[in-house]
């Protein structure tokens, strides 16, 4: 079974889970990037992010390097942005139409992954959900032992689809 873990990262926490998940599994990276990213630095980027969530953006990516549609297994992660996932995943989510899959979602979060997960599920109906987690501040909280659940609930997905 192949398997792809695709991921959208804005501060590297959600890279670090991705990586690490890929990496425990032996499965392949697609990293998504926006063509022209909401800018990091203070407040604004909370505005200019929520703006995109709110207003139902779909940024414009960078070409995929990797088909999801070649794929069994897919692992979908994002960072929680105003209470939902990224607008870089609402992007991939019109544009990869996914069916039939196996999927499993993972978010990172400072404050809860709120409606994030379930938000990821509606836009992927005709999927076989197979497992869900969130993971607290990654790069802030614990690395180490984030890290290391991240890697164990990978394997135990792995595990419990009996790749």
């Amino acid at each position: 079974m192949k398997k792809l873990v695709v991921y959208y990262s804005f501060e590297g926490n959600t890279e670090l889970l991705a990586k690490n998940i890929a990496e425990a599994i032996g499965a392949d990276l697609l990293k998504l990037e926006v063509r022209q990213d909401v800018k990091s630095h203070g407040f604004m980027k909370f505005f200019w992010g929520g703006k995109q969530v709110v207003m139902k953006e779909k940024p414009e990516l960078l070409p995929l390097d990797k088909n999801p549609e070649d794929y069994d297994l897919i692992i979908i992660g994002t960072p929680v942005w105003s209470f939902t996932f990224a607008p870089a995943l609402r992007t991939f989510f019109s544009s990869a139409k996914l069916a039939g899959k196996k999927v499993a979602l993972f978010c990172s979060h400072e404050g809860g992954p709120k409606s994030t997960l379930e938000n990821m599920k509606k836009e992927l109906e005709g999927n076989e959900f197979v497992s869900e987690a969130d993971f607290f501040a990654p790069l802030k909280k614990n690395r180490e032992e984030t890290t290391r659940k991240a890697r164990e609930w990978a394997i135990s997905l792995n595990k419990e689809i009996d790749l």
